[in-house]
């Protein structure tokens, strides 16, 4: 018998915050269970981390990166 949304609900909403978090990544990652694609960013973040490492000048500053990204948008 499936409990009602409502219900399931307000029985989250009662538990303590740290017991809440620990649901929400659980029910995000049973949503988010693609772990090829997983794995293929993992890699291309793992590659760009190694360029970085090797070569700092290709690291640019996250509020200039910010920045630029706002100015672009507007």
């Amino acid at each position: 018998m499936a409990i009602p949304l409502e219900a399931l609900e307000s029985e989250v909403l009662r538990l303590p915050a740290t017991d809440r978090k620990r649901l929400l990544d659980r029910v995000v990652a049973s949503l988010d269970a693609d772990s090829r694609r997983d794995a293929a960013w993992d890699a291309v973040a793992a590659a760009r981390e190694a360029k970085a490492l090797q070569d700092p000048s290709l690291v640019e500053p996250l509020d200039e990166v910010l920045q630029r990204a706002r100015t672009e948008l507007t």
